[in-house]
């Protein structure tokens, strides 16, 4: 009984310490490193309150429907999630795109407060260039905690979060049910809290076979959802990393985007 009880406070232990590497699985580029991309696009940092450099890319169309500020999700670098621009600049829309502190060219460590803090940045970046009503965030897994409490303290046009979870609390009890990874979490990405606050057209994409955030989760956060315009799309059969290989997301993805 006494190693059953070690070995569970060490498990305990561990996913405190380890939790930042665990949730958190960047790549890192060098600052020389240069990004390939079919579409038309500029490569810039952004100076955050503490000096840290923050990379992002803006990937622009001719007369475009409007502008997505993308937050990805959990792993690589925009080396890797620059490419979903593809998609969305095919479909005439503007598109900006920051890396997180510690990812890609980006030094520093993160903190929660710090994500929230330097996605505002980006966002204040893109405000300035379009009109906000023109704006849509969008996230994607570990980038919806970000995008919903951006929304929540915004007016942007639109939010789309695919596969998005309630709360980072619910995921990690989802991953290591028999401990109390909640009361160690430093990273709470309360989503179902901040979307409250969103007053603007809510849109959830979230797969009936995601083994990553499961489908329980966003549903969820979407009956969180305060707003009377809101939409769940339900892609039966969808993972966690497939989604807009099905129809129903190709099918409806344009009217989603689409800002009033």
């Amino acid at each position: 009984m006494f190693w059953i009880v070690s070995i569970y406070l060490l498990i305990i232990v561990l996913l405190y310490f380890f939790q930042h590497k665990i949730i958190f699985q960047p790549e890192k580029l060098s600052l020389d490193y240069e990004y390939q991309f079919d579409q038309d696009f500029e490569e810039f940092f952004i100076t955050a309150e503490d000096n840290s450099k923050l990379n992002g890319l803006h990937f622009r169309t001719s007369n475009p429907k409007g502008v997505i500020l993308y937050f990805h999700g959990n792993r690589g670098s925009l080396k890797r999630w620059g490419k979903v621009a593809t998609f969305f600049v095919d479909k005439q829309y503007d598109l900006v795109i920051m890396d997180y502190r510690g990812y890609g060219k980006n030094n520093g460590t993160i903190t929660e407060q710090l994500l929230y803090a330097d996605a505002q940045l980006f966002y204040e970046y893109v405000k300035n260039k379009y009109s906000e009503e023109k704006i849509i965030i969008y996230g994607r897994s570990l980038g919806t905690g970000i995008a919903t409490k951006i929304a929540a303290q915004n007016k942007p046009g639109n939010l789309v979060l695919e596969t998005p979870f309630s709360s980072m609390g619910d995921v990690t009890s989802y991953w290591f049910p028999i401990f109390p990874v909640k009361a160690v979490l430093k990273f709470k990405f309360p989503s179902d809290q901040y979307i409250k606050d969103v007053t603007c057209n809510i849109t959830i994409y979230h797969g009936t076979k995601d083994r990553v955030v499961p489908f329980s989760l966003g549903e969820k956060l979407f009956n969180s959802c305060k707003s009377s315009d809101k939409k769940m799309i339900v892609i039966k059969g969808g993972a966690h990393n497939n989604l807009n290989e099905f129809k129903l997301y190709q099918s409806t993805i344009d009217n989603v985007l689409r800002t009033f």
